[in-house]
């Protein structure tokens, strides 16, 4: 995405969904049990968002692989978010799109697509979140809280405080992404998030049912004794 103040003074458009506290953002990037697998296991675990991330394979390939899980969360509690690319969520109808900061700029994509219900929005450092905030996205992603090989070129790690500063400071949903697992999840709860992204811990596993509902079972138990 372009960068943020290019668009400043622009009047901010109405938010379209609210999002409430749901944990576990599950993204699929390559997963070994296999997307459908990792889709069913995600709706049969009550996961509230699941990203399609295809980010080398061909359009053709991608557009049939959004179709499938389109089909498999469609009518569920799951919504079917497509990253970077809101042209194929619309032909597949998926429920959102998450976009970066070098895709096109939130506010062309949503008057292109009113059709689409969901809008998320990466940031990686304190002054793109506050920026992110103008374009009233639904949620806005906030990292890499640790180092993480999923991306080709990785912006610098946030850390625990910081990336607790920023999620706190959102005035929209905030998600926490960047090599969050089961071992260092309740370091990041603890460090102020609330909802949290995983891309390894289902797609590295070959049981993804079971990655999915232990990480779950991790943050109601945070929540619950945090709540006590």
């Amino acid at each position: 995405m372009k960068e943020a103040s290019e668009n400043r003074g622009a009047a901010a458009p109405v938010r379209r969904a609210a999002v409430e506290p749901f944990g576990l953002y599950v993204i699929l990037t390559n997963p070994i049990a296999g997307y459908e697998r990792c889709a069913e296991a995600a709706v049969a675990a009550g996961v509230r968002f699941l990203q399609l991330r295809m980010k080398s394979e061909n359009p053709e390939c991608a557009l049939e692989m959004a179709r499938r899980l389109r089909a498999i969360t469609a009518n569920t509690q799951t919504h079917f978010i497509v990253n970077d690319d809101p042209d194929l969520a619309a032909e597949v109808g998926a429920d959102g799109v998450h976009l970066g900061q070098d895709d096109e700029p939130l506010a062309v994509a949503r008057a292109r697509h009113p059709g689409i219900r969901i809008w998320g929005l990466s940031t990686h450092d304190e002054a793109q979140a506050a920026a992110a905030q103008t374009f009233a996205p639904d949620y806005i992603g906030v990292g890499p809280v640790f180092p993480t090989p999923t991306k080709a070129r990785p912006d610098p790690p946030l850390g625990l405080e910081r990336m607790g500063r920023i999620v706190k400071a959102s005035a929209c949903a905030a998600v926490a992404i960047g090599g969050i697992n089961a071992r260092n999840l309740r370091e990041v709860l603890a460090a102020g998030a609330v909802n949290f992204a995983v891309v390894r811990p289902v797609c590295e596993s070959s049981q993804p049912e079971s990655a999915i509902r232990e990480l779950q079972a991790f943050w109601r138990e945070f929540r619950e004794c945090a709540a006590g």
